[in-house]
């Protein structure tokens, strides 16, 4: 029953959330982060725990990040803020119209955009000038960004805020419940949980070489594959063609197609996780 309670508070949380910069949130984010921590060398674990031994320095009481599950929604976290993280509130998400051609450029003409940070925070955590508080936060940045950008309704944007003032229904949770917060939460903790649930469960579904092979590619990449996910699964599974016709109020998400996306949640997941791992391997090479 706790449970249970635990995640209503959560729903009527994020179902009345008026930003799209909130990803996944807390169980999907510690689970890329964590199949991303089982997936890096041991050296790459050395080098993340020595700077996650420094979280003092971030001066975050509130939010801490002294383990990579905890890191991961630092960035989320740190919203209470306000003013002192607000420049970071665009750096999750990239607007990329599903109904045109996938320019990517377009959406982060500033570079105040997820796939944009990505690298940013990346070079900053393979710069051992800098000082460790900011290689730190960029640590925290980076964690979390990869794992933003594999949840498809933040590659993507149908003039509705990342899915947000799509009200859908999911199951028999009606009411202000958004498109965008059932693929953050109610979906990817369900598809999650299913079992082989976690990490290790989710790892478990793939061979050695499809992971690997789930690491290929750029940023860029990454990021149109995620917008023609979101065409197709996201917007396309509630109607023919989205570009052509509005999703109709009172729309539900029934069971049949919850299972149908379980696999797709899933896969993400473990793509964030091995992407990521690729990242961090790459950023803390001897």
């Amino acid at each position: 029953m706790r449970f249970v309670l635990l995640r209503l508070a959560a729903l009527l949380t994020f179902a009345f959330a008026s930003t799209p910069a909130l990803a996944w949130w807390d169980y999907g984010h510690r689970t890329v982060a964590r199949i991303a921590w089982i997936e890096v060398s041991p050296h790459t674990r050395a080098e993340m725990s020595r700077l996650m031994a420094q979280s003092r320095l971030l001066e975050t009481p509130e939010c801490p990040a002294a383990n990579v599950a905890d890191l991961s929604v630092w960035p989320d976290c740190i919203k209470r803020y306000r003013d002192r993280f607000s420049y970071a509130y665009s750096w999750h998400f990239a607007d990329v119209d599903i109904c045109r051609p996938f320019d990517l450029r377009a959406a982060c003409r500033d570079h105040d955009c997820v796939t944009d940070q990505i690298a940013r925070n990346l070079r900053l955590i393979r710069d051992h000038s800098v000082p460790v508080r900011e290689r730190l936060m960029a640590l925290a940045f980076l964690v979390h960004f990869v794992g933003d950008l594999h949840q498809p309704l933040h590659a993507s944007d149908h003039d509705d805020r990342g899915g947000n003032d799509e009200t859908v229904a999911y199951g028999a949770i009606g009411g202000r419940t958004n498109l965008h917060s059932i693929w953050d939460g109610l979906l990817a903790d369900r598809a999650i949980s299913t079992p082989p649930g976690e990490a290790r469960g989710l790892l478990s579904e793939f061979t050695p070489d499809q992971r690997a092979a789930m690491r290929g590619g750029s940023v860029e990449d990454w990021a149109r594959e995620n917008w023609e996910i979101s065409r197709q699964s996201v917007y396309g599974t509630l109607v023919a063609d989205p570009c052509t016709t509005p999703i109709p109020r009172g729309t539900v998400m029934d069971e049949a197609l919850v299972r149908r996306l379980i696999p797709v949640l899933r896969l993400q997941v473990v793509r964030g996780g091995e992407r990521l791992a690729r990242m961090l391997d790459g950023a803390f090479s001897a």
